[in-house]
């Protein structure tokens, strides 16, 4: 009987409260890595130009279609028959060109589908649907 109460009486105990410090120094230490992490633009640096610089992101193209079925390439009326060698033109300058399908609400479904069937056929993979955000 007496082992028995010797090896209640010498179980550790569990301590928390080393345990809460490591977790504050632990939340602290994220804490400063992030904001570290942070690209903080504070020295005003007036940078040379080139005329040999390129562009690190993807130019994009508008292809719109109107309320009533006419496409608009950026800025341009254009006939869906000729959507998919203007396509290809654009690809050939910069293939990774990334074309924003905008579709009036009004517009016909099936033009839209249209519009998207020539950008997949001309070989355009980066295909986006412009929408709004709801409320």
């Amino acid at each position: 009987m007496k082992l028995r109460s010797l090896r209640v009486e010498n179980q550790p105990e569990l301590m928390i409260i080393p345990m809460i410090d490591i977790i504050f120094f632990l939340l602290v230490f994220f804490m400063m890595s992030t904001l570290s992490m942070v690209q903080q633009q504070t020295i005003p640096v007036n940078l040379p130009q080139v005329t040999t610089a390129q562009q690190d992101k993807p130019s994009s193209i508008n292809i719109t279609v109107l309320e009533n079925s006419s496409v608009m390439f950026n800025q341009e009326e254009i006939p869906l028959t000729l959507l998919a060698k203007r396509v290809n033109l654009e690809l050939g300058k910069q293939s990774d060109t990334v074309f924003i399908l905008r579709g009036d609400k009004q517009a016909a479904y099936g033009q839209v589908v249209a519009v998207l069937d020539e950008l997949k056929q001309a070989g355009a993979h980066r295909v986006t649907v412009a929408v709004e955000k709801g409320r």
